[in-house]
């Protein structure tokens, strides 16, 4: 604290990252988006026209250039990372140090809808067709975000707790003050020192003040161990710490029941998963059950118990194509099969019921 401005440390922090936000990121960043593109595309063009032949350049100007050779002279797509590392670098910015600045989450907006419309232009007019590639998520991109997020809930109560006097306040409210209230605060911050503890050229000249106060935490020189840390400090030490774990404790566990009450998946969508396998699972009994009927009917009519023509219509199929594959398989695969008629009275009575029956 002795190093922080009278206002305290969050003032500080607090300009810095108004700067950063505005400065930065709503000017800079957004003028470099389409500035650079526009400024490499120029540069390639006049490197390729110094190359160019005369007499092809005359050519390609009389006719009409394709939409493929517009498309070449843009600049080259190097991928998503530099996309993706600006809007970790914002989303740092807005969440670690977000209560020593709260209106970052609002020029982090304002930014953010500047550059859908910066890069939409960018990424049509000034870049060559990314190739598409099939991805899941945003991979890598995603743990770093949400360590991020676990990170920056410590470093905003370490920011809450230390750089301002909110737990001083309250330990002086609720343990030091007689009355309840904050009548005394300021007197009770200050710590005394007596001027003729100066070191030899540091004490002031020309005053009469022999005792002066400075805001710490510390014994008087009068005390028997002068300038060391009062109960006081260990007090607001001890109650920083407490609000420290409980804040991030807290805003953990918040966390995880807005996760687990707003699902990642929505739930007609969840629903509609469920009947597609259920389904799914039906079709796969179904194929299962018509093959074990098939399979005891090949091993009957092997066993003489049953004519292959009593075999089809015994099955329970569906189709006739399927009624047509068991009955070409079981006539034509073994004609000796059947006890009842010579080989080729049964193919040519398969034959019939084949083309009128099934």
């Amino acid at each position: 604290m002795e190093e922080c401005a009278p206002g305290g440390c969050l003032i500080e922090l607090c300009i810095q990252l108004s700067i950063i936000m505005l400065g930065k990121q709503l000017i800079q960043n957004n003028v470099f988006e389409i500035g650079i593109p526009k400024l490499k595309k120029l540069f390639r063009s006049l490197r390729e026209k110094n190359l160019q032949d005369p007499e092809e350049g005359v050519e390609q100007t009389s006719r009409s250039l394709r939409q493929w050779h517009l498309d070449f002279d843009l600049e080259p797509f190097e991928g998503l990372t530099p996309e993706y590392m600006e809007m970790i670098i914002q989303f740092g910015f807005v969440s670690l140090f977000v209560a020593s600045f709260p209106l970052a989450p609002l020029f982090a907006l304002l930014n953010n809808i500047i550059e859908i419309r910066l890069d939409a232009k960018k990424f049509v007019t000034e870049l060559r067709r990314p190739d598409a590639v099939r991805a899941k998520d945003i991979g890598i991109w995603y743990n770093i975000l949400s360590g991020m997020c676990k990170f920056s809930i410590i470093i905003n109560a370490f920011v809450i707790s230390f750089t301002s006097d909110f737990i001083p306040r309250l330990v002086y409210q609720y343990m030091y003050s007689e009355t309840g209230t904050m009548n005394g605060f300021i007197d009770h911050t200050l710590s005394y020192f007596n001027v003729s503890h100066f070191k030899e050229g540091t004490a002031p000249v020309g005053s009469s003040v022999s005792v002066c106060r400075y805001k710490d935490y510390r014994e008087p020189p009068w005390s028997p161990q002068p300038y060391q840390f009062s109960k006081q400090y260990w007090s607001v030490l001890a109650a920083r710490l407490a609000f420290v774990i409980l804040f991030q404790n807290l805003v953990m566990f918040m966390g995880y029941l807005v996760a687990w009450v707003i699902p990642d998946v929505p739930k007609n969508i969840s629903e509609q998963l469920k009947r597609e396998k259920t389904l799914l699972v039906d079709v796969f009994m179904n194929e299962e059950k018509e093959k074990l009927q098939l399979i005891q009917t090949v091993r009957l009519v092997a066993e003489g118990q049953q004519t292959p023509l009593c075999s089809v219509f015994s099955l329970e199929l569906k189709s006739r194509k399927q009624k047509r594959s068991l009955f070409t398989h079981l006539c034509t695969a073994c004609p000796s099969i059947c006890p009842q008629a010579p080989c080729l009275f049964c193919f040519l009575f398969c034959l019939v019921f084949w083309f009128f029956l099934l």
